[in-house]
């Protein structure tokens, strides 16, 4: 159990030269209050030190001491704290069917089931948030602070619709603060999750209906595919066919056209699985404008190809919103700030891990990992680049099961079983986005299938990809 000292924000590193490093903190210092006030979070950290003069309680060890300390003219602060929200997380009260956490096996690691419907995670990290339990107060901060983009779950906007797929009354009517916020100028980026049956079809037509007429605002509307595990209760929760894929593109494809002709951008976009479930190609790059949605699976595999055809910019190391713009003496001063509820995402975000190069010097052949989705396009990627000669390794995920076959939530367990069946003597091009801090969600560590195979994690990165294996060709030819 932790003590009410555990609690506290922790301060991570302190700059050498800077206002922190003069007024005596150091890592492990716990902060108390600035000025004070008991901060809540990094966003109100970052505005309560943002002042000419700083006044800090904190705890070192087991001694309180207060800091004090009046900060030159641009002279940068340079603290960083080692957590997001310091009081606790705002969880998820919805009992949603199409859930993934409720389709998780038994016996994984805690933090795989914590379920989190904070707004503040929402601005800082993507985090979709449904505002069922979104109060006045959150409001006033959010306008007053300008915390935007954030990021909304909207399913359906019919209140009993919604109310019923949410299992929360609250449901039916909550998405009325979507409305405010956009009124104030806030940024917000939706998302639907489809699930065949439900709020596809003729629903899937009034929410788009009603969004263009009510909320013609917002920034961009993604439509995803519900992901489903082999641990689903839920009866009538199933996958796309690959007819229902081909129409839900035809159906989103005449919304996007009008919704283009009345705002004069393009507003709505489909996760990729809907295209190679369907068969069909990924539209162009000019169809995803500047990606607002690339971390919930829209635009991947286009930004993929064209990043490692060197024809698009490569987009996997962006980051948007707070962490990138933060006033801060040294970039990677909240780099170090993990998402505490990334690993109930079904969104493939990368963690920071060590790139970390093969245990042996030479091998006789190469193997790009992936998940079935992945394998679908990389495939033919490579053979069109004339690496016809390079393997790619479709990793089937039997530890979830259902439709998960994402590079994202590849398991230790999957990535064995398959490396197994390969060749000896394969180096094996791991993509860094199935690990967090080296482990992958089934807890299997990077160490551990390190010991057995001989694997090379890269970024996850059409350009990555093309730059290791045009090192690998030249190597080749000096063999």
């Amino acid at each position: 159990m932790k003590t009410a000292t555990e609690n506290l924000p922790e301060v991570a590193a302190v700059e050498p030269l800077s206002a922190g490093a003069r007024m005596g903190l150091l890592p492990g210092d716990r902060i108390v209050s600035v000025n004070g006030v008991e901060p809540r979070d990094i966003l109100e950290w970052q505005r309560l030190v943002d002042n000419s003069e700083i006044d800090l309680h904190i705890v070192r060890g087991r001694e309180t001491l207060d800091l004090e300390i009046v900060r030159a003219v641009g002279e940068p602060f340079g603290v960083s704290i080692n957590s997001a929200v310091f009081d606790r997380i705002h969880t998820c009260d919805n009992h949603c069917e199409f859930c993934f956490i409720y389709q998780l096996p038994k016996g994984m690691r805690r933090s795989l089931y914590l379920k989190d419907d904070d707004y503040r995670l929402s601005f800082l990290f993507g985090n979709f948030t449904t505002l069922t339990r979104f109060t006045e107060a959150d409001l006033e901060r959010v306008i007053d602070e300008r915390l935007s983009p954030l990021y909304v779950s909207i399913h359906a906007t019919d209140p009993h619709v919604r109310s019923e797929m949410l299992r929360n009354t609250r449901g039916g009517f909550s998405l009325r603060w979507m409305k405010v916020l956009l009124e104030n100028d806030i940024n917000i980026r939706a998302q639907i999750v489809l699930c065949p049956g439900v709020n596809d079809g003729e629903i899937l037509d009034a929410t788009l209906g009603s969004l263009l007429e009510e909320c013609p605002q917002l920034e961009s509307i993604a439509i995803v595919p519900l992901g489903l595990s082999r641990f689903n209760t839920e009866s009538r929760m199933r996958v796309h066919t690959k007819e229902e894929a081909v129409q839900v593109i035809a159906t989103v494809s005449e919304w996007q056209h009008r919704y283009a002709n009345l705002l004069g951008r393009q507003t709505i976009h489909l996760a990729d699985e809907f295209y190679l479930v369907a068969g069909v190609e990924v539209p162009p790059a000019a169809h995803y404008g500047e990606y607002p949605m690339l971390e919930d699976g829209v635009g991947l595999v286009r930004s993929f190809i064209d990043a490692f055809a060197g024809t698009g910019p490569d987009l996997s190391g962006r980051h948007d919103g707070f962490f990138s713009s933060v006033d801060s003496s040294s970039p990677t001063d909240y780099v170090r700030i993990a998402n505490p509820a990334v690993e109930t995402s079904l969104r493939s975000v990368a963690t920071p891990v060590a790139i970390r190069g093969a245990r042996h010097r030479s091998h006789d052949s190469i193997a790009v990992v992936t998940g079935s989705y992945g394998a679908v396009f990389i495939r033919s990627l490579l053979e069109n680049h004339g690496y016809s000669n390079i393997q790619v390794l479709e990793v089937v995920n039997s530890h979830f099961g259902g439709n998960t076959a994402v590079a994202g939530l590849m398991t230790g367990g999957d990535l064995r079983a398959a490396m197994a069946q390969s060749p000896a003597n394969t180096l094996f091009l791991l993509p860094n986005v199935c690990l967090n801090n080296g482990v992958f969600l089934d807890g299997v560590t990077l160490e551990e299938l390190a010991t057995e195979f001989d694997v090379e994690v890269i970024a996850t990165s059409g350009a990555a990809l093309r730059k290791r294996l045009t090192a690998e060709t030249e190597r080749s030819a000096h063999v």
